[in-house]
């Protein structure tokens, strides 16, 4: 409380004087205690307050403090009632107290209702900050999966045979779903593959190495996706094999759009498994060796804005942009890995995703801007004629001006080694800044 009152009386007084008016209109929208603390100890300061900022002060404390006597809690000399009405605030609201009886309790979130249940965010024996601190532990594993992305990473590694009669009936699989005669039949190799799999649970990766499923035509692989979608939300080792072993391998390799039906199977397949579709899909295609192209940008940028959550995505972002190898937990078969690079290969695809993601008013974090510029200034004199370089500097500086002006100087040098029709929007955008 002591940084914010000393911030507010680091504004002009005009300023400060509109904020304590401000709070007393809309003081139901904060906590009770935090505006009376505010407000006495900018009153009880010994420096000479100006007239206005004193007034709306004093009425900011006016508007917050109790009738009928019950002021006196104010003083903290009743501490179970000042708790008690810091509880209330806290609280969650009504209507979601009643949302959370149900299980499509805000579904785009990566806590299960289960787990929000055993939370007793409705009330219980938690506390509000234990309960604040496990959101965000569930909200961190959502780009981390620690246990999940370990759990894979063994049976990845496990270097022996799945046996002969395994191998056998995976490569019998095989045969049969190179061979497409009817949806039907599909589904039924599906099922057969999902058992196989069961029955190999440590080895399910190999098996799904010897099936090669990424090899059956578009129509096959988007039935296969649609049967082998089992598992729950949270679920990311069966999920991860599953699409690193159909999906992945057809769109590192992407020439042309996508085809239709294989797009949709994806998109609906990434909507149930997120976490999947983080780890299993988007890393390893941003981070294809050769350098993403316009179909599978086009791909990338399906998947964020139809199975993600903005705040998803600026978590992702930072993870692709400023975590090391090891931190970013890309998930593939080891067959696939040759084509995954530890580090971007930037192009203009790349930054026409990027724009993309700017566009679908993604909030970028400080250090994920920081690392763009940084991109950006080295790779100024390769793109300065690309129109694309161009239109992303521009979104660049039209959505996050706010943690740019730091590197104002820094920019400006980047935008003037450009030669297109952009060059001197960017720059009348820079200078207004």
């Amino acid at each position: 409380m002591l940084t914010r009152v000393i911030y507010v009386q680091t504004l002009p007084n005009m300023v400060q004087a509109r904020i304590f008016s401000f709070l007393a209109v809309e003081h139901k929208r904060f906590c009770r205690r935090d505006l009376c603390n505010l407000a006495r100890i900018v009153l009880s300061d010994n420096q000479t307050l100006d007239f206005w900022v004193e007034r709306a002060a004093r009425h900011l404390l006016d508007a917050v403090s109790e009738l009928n006597y019950e002021w006196i809690s104010c003083l903290n000399l009743d501490s179970g009632e000042e708790e008690s009405t810091e509880d209330e605030f806290e609280s969650l609201p009504s209507w979601l107290k009643d949302a959370a009886g149900s299980s499509e309790l805000l579904p785009w979130l990566p806590i299960s209702f289960e787990d929000l249940k055993s939370w007793t965010l409705c009330g219980g024996s938690g506390t509000n900050n234990d309960t604040l601190d496990q959101v965000a532990e569930e909200v961190e594993q959502f780009m981390d999966g620690k246990a999940d992305k370990d759990e894979i990473h063994d049976s990845q590694c496990k270097n022996y045979s799945v046996g002969p009669e395994i191998h056998n009936k995976a490569l019998n699989l095989k045969a049969q779903i190179m061979n497409f005669e009817s949806t039907t039949k599909v589904v039924g190799l599906a099922n057969e593959i999902r058992e196989l799999c069961t029955v190999r649970k440590g080895d399910s990766s190999l098996v799904l190495e010897l099936i090669e499923p990424w090899l059956a035509d578009n129509e096959t692989a988007s039935v296969l996706i649609s049967q082998l979608s089992y598992g729950s939300e949270e679920e990311l080792t069966w999920p991860s094999q599953v699409i690193c072993s159909i999906i992945l391998p057809k769109f590192l390799v992407l020439k042309e759009p996508a085809p239709r039906v294989l797009l949709a199977a994806t998109l609906e397949f990434c909507k149930l498994h997120q976490k999947t579709a983080v780890y299993a899909l988007l890393l390893p295609l941003i981070l294809y060796k050769n350098g993403i192209n316009n179909p599978i940008c086009d791909v990338i940028t399906r998947v964020i804005k139809e199975c993600l959550h903005p705040a998803h995505v600026s978590a992702f972002c930072q993870k692709l942009l400023c975590s090391g190898k090891d931190e970013r937990g890309v998930i593939c078969l080891p067959c696939h890995q040759h084509l995954i690079s530890d580090e971007m290969v930037w192009t203009e695809s790349l930054f026409n995703l990027f724009q993309s993601i700017l566009n679908h008013n993604v909030c970028l974090t400080q250090d994920s801007v920081d690392r763009i510029l940084y991109q950006v200034h080295h790779l100024a004199e390769r793109f300065s004629k690309s129109l694309k370089f161009g239109n992303f500097l521009l979104c660049l500086v039209t959505k996050c001006s706010p943690l740019l002006k730091s590197h104002k100087s820094l920019l400006t040098e980047v935008v003037e080694k450009t030669n297109t029709l952009l060059t001197k929007s960017i720059l009348s955008k820079l200078a207004s800044m």
